[in-house]
């Protein structure tokens, strides 16, 4: 990892300048990560999906409405939405960390010293999580839209073409960006946990450390780090974007009263009520365990294998 600078010279920034190249290879880095992984899980948010919006499938288990959903509509049926899901975190996840990297570094930066971006990491950590996300959700939300109702209704489009050039032509700009605020209402928060609770792990991890394990640390070693970070780094993603996703499913199937974004959402979250807006929580804390903890393994390593520069280490010591 890149420490900030204890001592720089009168003007020098705290932190190294990455380069567009550096950038482009993060940006590379969180596509491919959250393609693969979004990709591979493509079966269990179908079913996830479908058990928040279908009634039929409510009160089922996972393994339950994955069978009902393949003796209705064969294996084909798991993989409805892939698509849309592939385009969309493959533009979403290159954006949300390269975006990640560049304000942590910013923030690091403005704060002035190393002193106070230790002391002000978690703020750190949550201002760069935000501000990423919400630039990457502005090209995740159109594909989201498209990929719950190709999930929702087999009948809607025969993929993703088709499906976003239906929903563009019937809906426009209105329809393709209807679900943009509980998008941020579930995408922030989950990289809130996303990011802050991994580094808060990995400061836990290397604190217990003595500084010639750390340096004596192999590649393989760290990346077994950050996977077990991620893994509970996934939980506390799940748990904080539960609400928002059902309200998100329920949006873009088109429930809900008539008029402004807010007034349908809070209708919709008194309608489902407590249980009803952490209905799936469990099977989606399996789903974003695997989501989160692959995706820190496969970033740490296609950085790697580019030769990129480590990301910004403010850890207290």
């Amino acid at each position: 990892m890149t420490t900030v600078a204890k001592n720089p010279p009168p003007g020098t920034p705290l932190t190294p300048n990455f380069t567009f190249r550096d950038y482009s290879i993060f940006f590379l880095a969180g596509a491919i990560c959250a393609t693969a992984t979004h990709g591979a899980a493509t079966p269990i948010d179908v079913v996830k999906t479908r058990v928040q919006i279908d009634p039929a499938l409510a009160k089922h288990s996972l393994l339950q409405g994955g069978r009902k959903i393949v003796a209705a509509e064969g294996p084909r049926g798991l993989l409805a939405g892939f698509g849309p899901t592939a385009v969309g975190y493959f533009i979403q996840g290159g954006g949300k960390f390269a975006g990640y990297e560049y304000w942590k570094k910013k923030f690091v930066d403005l704060s002035g010293s190393q002193e106070k971006a230790v002391q002000y990491r978690l703020p750190i950590y949550l201002g760069a999580a935000a501000v990423g996300e919400f630039f990457a959700d502005i090209l995740l939300t159109p594909l989201e839209a498209t990929r719950i109702r190709l999930v929702s209704d087999r009948t809607y489009a025969t993929g993703l073409v088709t499906g976003f050039a239906r929903l563009a032509r019937e809906g426009g700009i209105r329809d393709m960006y209807a679900g943009f605020l509980p998008i941020l209402c579930k995408q922030i928060p989950y990289a809130l946990g996303q990011f802050t609770v991994h580094e808060y792990c990995n400061e836990i991890a290397y604190r217990n450390m003595s500084e010639e394990t750390k340096r004596n640390l192999s590649h393989l070693q760290r990346s077994g780090i950050s996977l077990g970070s991620g893994v509970v780094a996934g939980v506390a993603a799940a748990v904080l974007s539960q609400p928002a996703d059902t309200l998100l499913s329920q949006i873009n199937k088109g429930h809900g009263p008539e008029g402004s974004m807010a007034h349908r959402l809070v209708t919709l979250a008194k309608q489902a009520g407590f249980r009803g807006l952490f209905s799936g929580l469990g099977p989606r804390i399996y789903m974003t365990a695997f989501l989160v903890s692959g995706q820190f393994a496969i970033y740490g390593q296609v950085k790697h294998a580019l030769h990129a520069p480590p990301g910004i280490e403010i850890f207290k010591e």
